[in-house]
């Protein structure tokens, strides 16, 4: 999976926009019947650079303007300051007709207007779509846009390291992991490579406790994060953290735990699909010695939640060619395009039926399982100010970390958590 199309995930969190361009041609949904009820007319689709394979675009083009007489233009998009552009693009008179778009920025976007309600859409081709993969593009009861692809962590562990230390079998509860780890540290090896502040890990367990980062307060938002089930994820990840020699006051990229775990000496690190590709590049020794599997959960039957990273597909509300742009979407989203989709680039599709195109990916096929278990941040505009550095609650973690309790680390980071949630957008 490429590391570009990832790193979504990374910047789900922040919105701001700058200047766009739009459609071509003057021409709005003036439909006519038959395969050619759209001719003459160009779909403009923005697209964030790694998310559409050649074959992918090149396959649904050819079977879009066959289907519509319409021709529709492709324009690769960047993710470091598209939030910006895009907010721009959509206050213009030619907006992009439909667009990729951060599954966790999509609700402040629906807030501000900018996109199209689909919710005629999700009638007609969404009725199986994932449940927790849809949450992200409803708001207020409005479809807002539809999910596209999702990715979320895995164990990537060192073979030669599991094997060293005796272990055969795949662990398949935390607690078989952590014994595994164990035994890794008997023989001298660092565990895992885990961080103070692994952030979207740590959202995971949260979400595998059920726990809410945020609560309604009248008609405010305010921090949860004295909650004792946020207290029990955060003993699970100080667990975890117990068995790492990483900083207890820095998160995965600082330094990349990929560059750490090339070097050979740890057994394991939680991690991207791309953050493997990255240990390979650095170490290309290291290749036939890696081994992904689902992050194990308190039980055998139940993987550990986990954050949910991802894209959806939008169409702007102020597109003339609304109908057309859906059009688009009905194949986009097809089986036939979604399955694609997930077979090209290892990304988890938006139903789980089509999830025997990730057979032969090693990664994609460790991440299905945890998947229909993951969730996101708190889905509201204000959740994008609390993920600005420092994130309190990376605060608290390092706190709990380094002895405080977690009444008393969430009371520290409490105030702080609220200014942000009450900030406007």
């Amino acid at each position: 999976m490429k590391r570009k199309l990832i790193a979504a995930i990374g910047v789900a969190g922040m919105m701001i926009g700058l200047a766009a361009c739009g459609s071509d041609d003057d021409g709005g949904d003036k439909k006519k019947s038959g395969a050619d009820g759209f001719k003459g007319q160009t779909l403009t689709v923005w697209t964030m650079d790694g998310s559409t394979p050649d074959q992918w675009q090149k396959d649904l083009t050819a079977e879009f303007e066959k289907k519509t007489g319409a021709k529709v233009k492709f324009e690769t998009q960047v993710w470091d300051g598209i939030q910006q552009k895009l907010t721009t693009a959509l206050s213009e008179e030619n907006p992009p007709d439909v667009f990729e778009i951060g599954n966790t920025q999509t609700p402040a976007y629906a807030k501000t207007g900018g996109l199209a309600d689909l919710s005629d859409l999700k009638k007609g081709v969404g009725a199986d779509w994932a449940e927790n993969f849809n949450k992200a593009t409803v708001v207020d009861g409005k479809q807002y846009a539809a999910p596209w692809w999702f990715a979320n962590r895995v164990v990537v562990y060192n073979k030669a390291i599991f094997a060293e230390a005796g272990i055969k079998d795949i662990p398949k509860t935390r607690a078989d992991l952590f014994a595994a780890f164990d035994k890794i540290k008997a023989k001298g090896k660092e565990p895992v490579y885990m961080p103070g502040q692994n952030w979207y890990f740590f959202d995971g367990l949260t979400i595998g406790k059920g726990a809410e980062l945020v609560k309604k307060d009248g008609d405010k938002w305010v921090s949860n994060l004295s909650d004792p089930k946020i207290g029990e994820a955060m003993e699970i990840y100080k667990k975890y953290q117990s068995y790492s020699n990483a900083p207890k006051d820095k998160n995965e990229a600082t330094p990349q735990q990929a560059d750490v775990f090339s070097k050979g000496k740890t057994g394991a690190m939680i991690a991207m699909g791309w953050e493997a590709a990255t240990a390979i590049k650095a170490n290309p020794k290291l290749e036939k010695d890696l081994g992904y599997f689902t992050i194990p959960g308190e039980t055998a039957d139940k993987p550990e939640g986990v954050f949910l990273g991802g894209s959806n597909l939008a169409v702007a509300e102020g597109s003339k060619k609304q109908e057309l742009a859906k059009e688009f979407l009905k194949l986009a989203l097809s089986d036939k395009y979604e399955g694609q989709l997930a077979k090209l680039n290892g990304v988890i599709p938006n139903k789980e039926s089509l999830n025997s195109n990730l057979t032969g990916n090693a990664v994609a096929e460790a991440a299905a399982p945890a998947a229909k278990f993951g969730g996101t941040t708190p889905l509201i505009p204000e959740w994008a100010a609390v993920e600005n550095p420092p994130n309190p609650i990376t605060t608290y973690m390092t706190a709990v970390l380094n002895g405080k309790s977690h009444a008393d680390a969430a009371k520290q980071v409490e105030g702080e958590l609220n200014k942000r949630l009450s900030q406007k957008q």
